[in-house]
């Protein structure tokens, strides 16, 4: 999750709100890739969960970074609770998952160097004090009981409300993980095309990175529990947003949406300030119970931002929140995916006339079916296998005319990122797939077996 947002002056009128998003726009040659991951740490020994504090914990991995390879620290309340270097953050989430937010890169190429080095990084830390990562979309065994806590404030308010507004919202904050990547625009019209195709074929990635088919210690019946526990978290901040869809849409609309999701906190002095359920318009109004008599600033509306989580959301660029985390070669792969459809004009056309007719109750049926079945999924007739199959032609059409080369010049372009969802798409086997065919035969039903097999 984000760190605060910092920069940005009082907030004077709505139209600021939208002139903030709109600052994000960029000439083609300036789109950039941000690739963001999370991965759970356990003790080797006991298979636990990493606490925050302790020889074996997150705390000795992020000062173990700090110390041998040069990330800055990051403090609250005097606490290390994440890192930062050469555009790169290093953060937790609330249950200590480890999360690399990539600087933003021109290539796939350069993606996929930063995240290989952070997990080599990683590991030389980790292996010194007897733990391990996995990427897995939810964490197969742990209870909630068992998770550990980090020490940020954000946190703790948002624990404390998620059981007010929906069923899930603590599993999603300390038992799942994700990868996605951030995305540029180049004008209003270009977002509202590549949100709309972001929304409309976030199940494809979901289907094709569904890799959380445990919990509590057994199968659980999906493919993607992460996307599952997605669909019961808050309806208000959450959802595939049909009015992205509707005539008109633009920058002022994903403001007044933004506007009419509730609140968490407003961040003050090194401290998080409960703002829980109150609304961004009071606050405009110097009407905010949390801070009587004072206004926004930029920066608050920025934070605020953070907390909307939609399958795809704008802040300054486009962020794709509908898949898994998973196996190294996934973490490439998922930038790979979005860059060949987002950032060729054919690909996205391509992509947008796949989706440009489909309805309201289509696409949230399509969310559905990936998160139970994966690529095995259909609604309404239409197949998740088949149209992971077209979309990823579209995506491998989008890479190569990029024609971005790499390995001093032996490769011609990035497609080749994309093996593992091709893959997927000659099989039909997801990761999830995968995982569960080794439960029930050479792993006889001991999951503890997947920290061995699966970790980075």
């Amino acid at each position: 999750m984000s760190i605060p947002q910092t920069g940005g002056g009082p907030i004077e009128n709505k139209a600021q709100l939208a002139e903030y998003l709109a600052s994000g726009c960029k000439p083609k040659e300036d789109w950039r890739i941000g690739t963001e991951h999370e991965k759970f740490g356990y003790c080797h020994d006991t298979l636990n969960p990493l606490p925050y504090d302790g020889p074996r914990s997150i705390r000795a991995v992020l000062e173990g970074l700090r110390d041998r390879f040069g990330w800055s620290p990051v403090l609250e309340a005097g606490k290390i609770i994440g890192l930062e270097k050469d555009g790169a953050n290093v953060s937790l989430e609330p249950g200590g998952q480890l999360e690399l937010s990539g600087a933003p890169l021109e290539t796939i190429h350069q993606t996929c160097d930063e995240v290989n080095q952070h997990l080599r990084e990683v590991r030389s830390v980790a292996d010194e004090i007897g733990v391990g990562f996995i990427g897995l979309g939810a964490a197969p065994i742990w209870s909630h009981a068992q998770m550990p806590v980090m020490p940020k404030g954000r946190y703790a308010l948002m624990t404390d409300y998620m059981d007010r507004v929906g069923t899930m919202g603590k599993s999603m904050m300390y038992r799942t993980c994700t990868v996605q990547v951030n995305l540029d625009f180049g004008s209003e019209q270009d977002m509202v095309q590549k949100l709309r195709v972001a929304l409309a074929l976030q199940p494809v990635a979901t289907a094709l990175f569904a890799n959380s088919p445990f919990f509590d210690g057994k199968p659980n019946g999906h493919k993607s529990w992460r996307a599952r526990v997605w669909r019961d978290l808050d309806p208000a901040r959450t959802g595939m947003l049909p009015f992205v869809f509707d005539d008109g849409f633009g920058f002022e609309a994903w403001v007044d949406y933004a506007l009419d999701v509730p609140m968490y906190f407003v961040y003050r002095d090194g401290k998080y300030i409960n703002a829980l359920g109150q609304s961004f318009r009071d606050f405009m109004k110097g009407q905010l119970p949390a801070l009587p008599g004072e206004i926004p600033t930029l920066s608050d509306w920025a934070d605020h931002l953070t907390t909307i989580f939609p399958e795809a959301r704008i802040k300054k660029f486009i962020e794709m929140r509908g898949a898994d985390g998973g196996p190294w070669r996934r973490l490439c792969a998922l930038p790979a995916f979005w860059v060949g459809l987002t950032y060729d004009q054919g690909a996205l056309d391509a992509a947008w006339d796949i989706a440009k007719g489909w309805t309201p109750d289509l696409r949230e049926e399509l969310r559905i079916a990936a998160s139970v079945d994966g690529l095995a999924g259909s609604a309404q007739g239409l197949k998740l296998h088949d149209l992971a199959r077209e979309v990823v032609d579209i995506a491998e059409a989008g890479l190569k005319a990029r024609a971005q080369p790499g390995a001093g010049g032996m490769l011609p372009d990035e497609s080749h990122f994309l093996n593992a969802l091709k893959e997927s798409v000659e099989t039909g086997q997801t990761p999830a797939d995968e995982l569960l065919h080794r439960y029930h035969s050479d792993w006889q039903g001991d999951l503890t077996q997947i920290y061995g097999a699966y970790s980075y």
